[in-house]
């Protein structure tokens, strides 16, 4: 997020190191699916929220979401690293609003727990 310190939101994975890195097989798609694709990329990547990446050791496949008022929501296949990571032993409800709680309300959560996909 452009303005944002990366100390702020940077963290680290704990990756399991019995788990081999996995470049998924790539997903071929119809034109429109690529049309949204290739536009929410450039829009992304024109504001400095996103960059490419040289040369991954994990590569997650993009998956296109009809979303419920047409258009297309872009997600990210994240099943084989989601296996390769601990899993966590005490989940937390409402996490938006822990994290907003312990921020001491000096920083503003941009997470969205309420759309189902997270």
């Amino acid at each position: 997020m452009p303005g944002i310190s990366p100390d702020v939101i940077n963290h680290k994975l704990s990756i399991s190191t019995a788990h081999k890195p996995v470049r998924q097989k790539r997903r071929s798609y119809d034109a429109e699916r690529y049309e949204a694709m290739r536009s929410e990329v450039d829009k992304l990547k024109a504001i400095g929220f996103i960059r490419e990446a040289t040369y991954p050791v994990w590569l997650a496949n993009s998956v296109m979401v009809r979303k419920a008022r047409g258009g297309w929501r872009m997600c990210q296949n994240y099943t084989d690293l989601n296996k390769a990571c601990p899993k966590d032993s005490f989940p937390l409800p409402r996490i938006d609003q822990l994290v907003d709680a312990t921020a001491g309300h000096e920083l503003l959560s941009f997470m969205d727990a309420y759309s189902g996909y997270n």
